[in-house]
């Protein structure tokens, strides 16, 4: 029996955020001792912080929020596919390969080595690639990096591009030992009616 694979990113304070972004912080405001029943805790995060999915909000202000987004895209059959040591992913790194079918897309760059620091930099995506993306029919593109984008954009064009072709985006990814083939994926994100992006659950599951 195939068990779930936990691809998601570990939460404590430990996590790297963003430069200048919200430190992560789990904290007990109210512990069983005091309470005579319960421990209850308290959450500080940036809605970007480990593995998230980005809302068009994010990066457009007329972008929809995380609720808008339907749930359908982040659940149901994915690939992986492995592309190591690469300074940017375009074309003609996928061409090769049978996207056919493929809705959900999940890219183990192997880039970001330590998950406890902030990575200084990592592959980028070209811009031609969202055009071919849509053609072939993704629309979901999940990645084992902080960003689609190149760590220094503030125009973020990729971003933009895919939202603009209706394409989903997943970041911060753990897909360390996971390898390239077909699986039944759940990244749901959390039901924000104001998200520009949600922290999410990420899972696979091999395909038989």
């Amino acid at each position: 029996m195939n068990k779930w694979i936990d691809i998601s990113q570990a939460l404590d304070e430990k996590v790297p955020v963003w430069p200048g972004d919200t430190p992560f912080s789990n904290k007990l405001i109210t512990n069983k001792e005091e309470s005579g029943s319960v421990n209850v805790g308290q959450l500080n995060m940036s809605t970007h912080t480990g593995t998230h999915v980005d809302a068009p909000f994010h990066f457009d202000n007329d972008g929809k929020k995380v609720i808008d987004l339907d749930v359908n895209i982040f659940i149901g059959k994915a690939k992986v596919i492995h592309l190591p040591n690469k300074s940017y992913i375009g074309v003609k790194e996928l061409s090769g390969l049978d996207l056919k079918g493929v809705v959900r897309l999940l890219i183990r760059t192997d880039a970001w080595k330590d998950r406890q620091k902030f990575p200084q930099s990592i592959p980028y995506f070209q811009p031609e690639l969202s055009d071919y993306l849509s053609e072939v029919g993704i629309r979901l593109l999940g990645v084992d990096l902080p960003s689609v984008d190149p760590l220094e954009s503030k125009e973020l064009l990729i971003h933009h591009q895919l939202s603009a072709h209706g394409i989903h985006i997943l970041e911060g990814l753990v897909l360390t030992n996971v390898l390239p083939g077909d699986y039944e994926m759940a990244a749901l994100p959390l039901p924000l009616v104001e998200g520009d992006g949600s922290p999410v659950r990420a899972v696979l599951k091999k395909m038989t």
